[in-house]
């Protein structure tokens, strides 16, 4: 077993192994560890002392901020209230100072009442019910010995839970399901007590003792709990339900949320009322001393259970499920399902644990259906639609925004105070607040924000440009809404850059002050402190360059009309290649001409494409050498050499359109999970790669087929293997689905474009070599 050791962070401490039901369906009781009929009926002092006494190790040597401890059974409401008040006094007292302590207890209900529900106050212990729906369905395992039925008792304990004063202690409810017991009653009756949570749990089976299945069905349990999932949606989710909640995170890129779902590793010990401690307890389902460790609390700390080879197996991710499993397209959800339920016992290949669940079939119909009831609800509209992208990235940076400012807590100068206020100031009417989002929306204001994040979170403060951004920011959608709104701007080296208009020259290298930017009817002023009355310096954005204005050139001929030629933002050099200075106007109109030419190109080859660009393309940043990879910008830059011919130059902004597409969606949303876990052939070069890297040249080479057909090839292959993959989710597969769109057709622009004259196939190949970075020189 390899990788580091991954420390406990759940402890279930059973306080008592003896129960008041007779469940026909316990784990404990009733499945083939008997291991409880030798354990003490109640845990002693001494146990409890020593399971602190590691708790506190434990939490010290790992320095983890928080333990969950689990009060346990048998049921742990019959060790009384004076046991359970002095475990929770022990365990509090022991992690006082070290690490908060979240204490739980899980019962059958039919004890409490409110001398515990009191102490549990006291000591914020938590209570979980367990509770299979309405009468027929609890009673159908949860009894008495003498066979009454605990449901009366139950409701009341739930009752109880809900006043008003115990309400915050109230965990929710966990059900075992029986596909014998009418699914929507069972929905009805747990949504109609108001539970903060529900938990469905499969009954514990393995391939020796499999789960009933009456009508054979190899997926009765999912085609259930998929008739709960309607009713559940139907209804409104009127409550969380833990099993759902985890299946569609895990569809969306997200983690787990249940041991019995998703790769995550395990953190959970079991310590046992006479000190032995012990893996997971469901494994008492699968054989005699399944879940034995051979450690206890009184010799052997938590660290040396966390190295057993029996728990290092539950925490090895992908590698640790069945090779079956490690091939299934829905193994990132599913993890395997619960690692008890994968137990053989039969001897050869398949013995053990190396199994899929016993519930393989439900769990993968019940993904599958998860997946299909709710994908269009739980797709993001940025894969649908390129505006809803802008969208999604204006409200990324006013977010990113806000957060400088909360972390700064008011540290950030009296300039940056002022912005603040004169930003306010300009939100207060439509045409101020459009300025001040056109003015965020320059890629460039993302470069700044997450590097002054970065530079705030590691202690080093917003010194700079950093510190001055905000108030050329705001200075900038003053001038662009016209607004009468004086605004004190930073200036260094003798220049002051505003932000998407260009760059005021106040003086040489090393000249610093503050100066105002009063914006007026057709321009906007400059005035310093020490400049004399009436000797301010008066500009308009659309004057030429001289001796005090540099503007930001825009390009506005062809197609693209409004692209920015950005060589003046000081925050542009954040490419994989360096960026040029400013460029002489020659050299621009030059710049304008071929950008347009290609752009005509692009128009008449790829027009849905070329519309689309020109929507959400605002900014050309010329480079020292060839074109980069999209850097850490907002969305709508690209990055590009000198261009030298309109035919390349049309590939290569097409190439870096798509590339910047994809990361700017990857940014708003997840469209795949556990990237580098697989490699993935490509159809075209026959190289294993990660999935992010299938996925970004597929995208790539999809768009660039329809202006050159040679790149489609393999792309069909390869748009199957993403969507079977295990890493791509709901919005992945959103994604895919377009670009399937994209390509198809009988007339599609590709067919039409079939015979152009394109750059030779060894310049053709640059756009998509090992870096990705395509060269115009």
């Amino acid at each position: 077993m390899t990788g580091p050791l991954v420390p406990f962070r759940e402890f279930v401490l059973k306080v008592h192994s003896r129960c008041d039901l007779a469940c026909d369906h316990c784990y404990v009781y009733e499945h083939a560890d008997q291991s409880w009929l030798r354990r003490p009926k109640t845990i002693s002092d001494e146990a409890i002392s020593w399971t602190a006494r590691r708790l506190a190790e434990h939490a010290t040597t790992h320095a983890l901020p928080s333990v969950t401890v689990i009060l346990h059974g048998g049921e742990p409401l019959l060790a009384g209230p004076a046991r359970l008040r002095r475990v929770c006094e022990e365990l509090g007292s022991a992690l006082n100072g070290i690490a908060e302590l979240d204490l739980r207890i899980h019962t059958n209900g039919v004890q409490l009442s409110p001398r515990y529900l009191d102490l549990f106050d006291e000591f914020h212990v938590r209570v979980g019910i367990s509770l299979d729906g309405d009468r027929a369905a609890n009673d159908r395992h949860r009894r008495f010995a003498d066979g009454r039925s605990s449901h009366p008792m139950v409701l009341r304990a739930v009752e109880l839970l809900r006043e008003e004063r115990y309400r915050h202690l109230d965990l929710g409810l966990l059900c075992t399901v029986d596909i014998h017991n009418d699914p929507v009653a069972v929905h009805d009756a747990l949504a109609g007590l108001e539970p903060p949570l529900v938990d469905f749990l499969l009954p514990h089976a393995t391939w020796d003792d499999p789960p009933p299945r009456p009508d054979g069905s190899p997926t009765a349990y999912a085609d259930w709990l998929l008739t709960v999932f309607d009713r559940w949606t139907e209804q409104g989710r009127p409550m969380p339900v833990r099993m759902f909640a985890s299946v569609l995170s895990s569809l969306n890129g997200g983690p787990s949320l249940t041991e019995s779902l998703g790769l995550a590793p395990t953190d959970l010990v079991v310590i046992e009322t006479d000190g032995q401690l012990e893996q997971v307890d469901s494994l008492k389902s699968a054989y005699e001393g399944a879940a034995t460790t051979g450690f206890d609390v009184f010799r052997n700390t938590f660290d040396e259970v966390a190295a057993h080879p029996g728990v290092r197996a539950r925490q090895l991710g992908l590698a640790g499920v069945s090779e079956t499993c490690r091939r299934c397209p829905v193994v990132r959800s599913c993890g395997g399902g619960l690692y008890t339920h994968r137990y053989r016992s039969d001897s050869g290949p398949g013995s053990g644990f190396d199994n899929p669940s016993v519930y393989c079939a439900d769990l993968a119909a019940l993904i599958r259906g998860i997946e299909e009831r709710t994908a269009a609800a739980t797709e993001s509209p940025a894969v649908r639609a390129p505006d809803e992208l802008l969208a999604a990235h204006q409200d990324l940076t006013r977010t990113l925004l806000a957060a400088l400012h909360d972390t700064l807590g008011g540290r950030g100068g009296a300039l940056w105070d002022e912005a603040w206020r004169l930003a306010a100031a300009l939100e207060a009417d439509t045409p101020g607040a459009e300025a001040l989002d056109t003015v965020l929306a320059h890629p460039y204001t993302r470069t700044w924000l997450v590097g002054a994040l970065e530079d705030v979170d590691a202690g080093r403060g917003l010194t700079g440009p950093a510190a001055e951004r905000l108030g050329a920011t705001v200075a900038a959608a003053a001038v662009r809404a016209g607004h009468d709104l004086p605004v004190p701007v930073a200036y260094r080296d003798g220049s002051l850059y505003l932000p998407t208009l260009g760059t005021v020259l106040l003086g040489g290298p090393g000249q610093r002050g503050t100066a105002v930017v009063h914006a007026t009817g057709d321009g906007f002023l400059v005035r310093r402190p020490e400049d004399a009355p009436g000797t301010e310096l008066r500009i308009a954005p659309e004057d030429p360059e001289g001796p005090h204005w540099r503007p930001v050139r825009v390009l506005r001929r062809g197609p693209a009309r409004g692209l920015l030629l950005d060589d003046l933002d000081p925050f542009r050099d954040c490419f994989d290649a360096p960026v040029a200075d400013r460029i002489e106007a020659e050299r621009a109109e030059a710049w304008a001409d071929r950008i347009a030419e290609a752009w005509t190109l692009l128009a008449d080859a790829v027009p849905d494409q070329a519309a689309e660009a020109a929507r959400t393309l605002t900014t050309v940043t010329p480079l020292a050498g060839g074109a980069a990879e999209p850097g850490r910008h907002g969305h709508g830059a690209l990055g590009v050499g000198a261009p030298a011919d309109a035919k390349e130059l049309a590939l290569g902004l097409l190439s870096g359109f798509r590339r910047a597409k994809l990361r700017a969606l990857g940014e708003v949303t997840d469209l795949y999970a556990l990237d580098g876990t697989w490699e993935h052939r490509t159809p075209w070069g026959n190289e294993h790669v990660t999935f992010s890297r299938l996925l970004a040249e597929t995208f790539e080479r999809a768009g660039l087929g329809l202006y050159d057909p040679r790149f489609l090839t393999g792309v069909p292959e390869a748009l199957d293997k993403i969507e079977n993959a295990a890493e791509v989710t709901v919005d992945g597969k959103q994604l895919i689905s377009a670009v399937r769109k994209e390509i198809s057709g009988t007339r599609s622009a590709a067919e039409k474009n079939r015979g152009r004259s394109f750059p030779s196939s060894g310049r053709q190949t640059n756009v998509l070599a090992s870096d990705q970075k395509v060269t115009f020189e």
